[in-house]
């Protein structure tokens, strides 16, 4: 097989939203793998896998994580939270780089869809890809990653 796989990667410190896109198919599979048994299924993979595009938001230089009407309480456990996410996106970076995989880090894509603060609903990313099986925020944001590459 040619490395015709893209496998978009939206990193969380649970599970990351994972897609895997094969370009001549159209063919796309959406899940959310911890941080190891993503690194397995890179491994396992890699003669496949033409390159990973992992959603990089430390690539947006916001630094400030207060809600005026929230308190400091929130803001520190928002900004961690935040911060966090942003080193597992660095370390699977690094883990592509390790296996020898091709890896981009984007920065995530506008907020002008029709759910909450702007992400995507399931329904417009069902309608967008076809992609009709039960699907969460970052699955989809991995699966816009990809799409029609």
């Amino acid at each position: 097989m040619l490395r015709e796989l893209i496998v978009g990667i939206d990193p969380d410190v649970d599970k990351n939203g994972v897609a895997v896109y094969q370009k001549s198919t159209k063919d796309l599979q959406l899940s959310a793998l911890s941080f190891f048994q993503l690194f397995e299924y890179l491994k396992s993979n890699k003669e496949n896998i033409r390159e990973v595009i992992v959603e990089a938001s430390w690539l947006i230089n916001k630094s400030n994580f207060h809600c005026e009407n929230k308190g400091a309480r929130v803001a520190s456990k928002i900004g961690s939270k935040t911060g966090s996410n942003h080193e597992v996106g660095r370390k699977i970076i690094e883990m592509c780089e390790y296996i020898g995989i091709k890896v981009i880090g984007v920065r995530p894509l506008k907020k002008r869809w029709k759910g909450p603060d702007g992400k995507i609903t399931h329904e417009e990313f069902k309608q967008i890809t076809g992609y009709s099986k039960s699907t969460n925020q970052e699955k989809r944001d991995a699966g816009l990653l990809v799409w029609g590459y």
